[in-house]
């Protein structure tokens, strides 16, 4: 999940170095906690929040199969 994660932010950030992702796993949930470079979290959010919205549609279909809820969250 993780590698998913690191695979799309990497594609809209512009400072690939600065992502950092924290995985905590609970019995029923995946916890995703992603940071990046401050000039990059309006492209990670997006207009009204869609692409993150659209990031945690990706990660909820690939944790599907498992039957975890994933929560993704943004650190500023």
């Amino acid at each position: 999940m993780e590698e998913l994660l690191h695979y799309i932010l990497s594609s809209l950030v512009e400072n690939k170095e600065a992502i950092s992702i924290e995985c905590n796993e609970e019995p029923n949930a995946v916890i995703l906690t992603a940071e990046v470079d401050e000039k990059d979290v309006g492209k990670i959010i997006g207009k009204n929040g869609k692409v993150a919205q659209a990031i945690r549609s990706i990660l909820h279909s690939a944790c599907y199969k498992d039957g975890k809820k994933v929560i993704f969250k943004i650190k500023r």
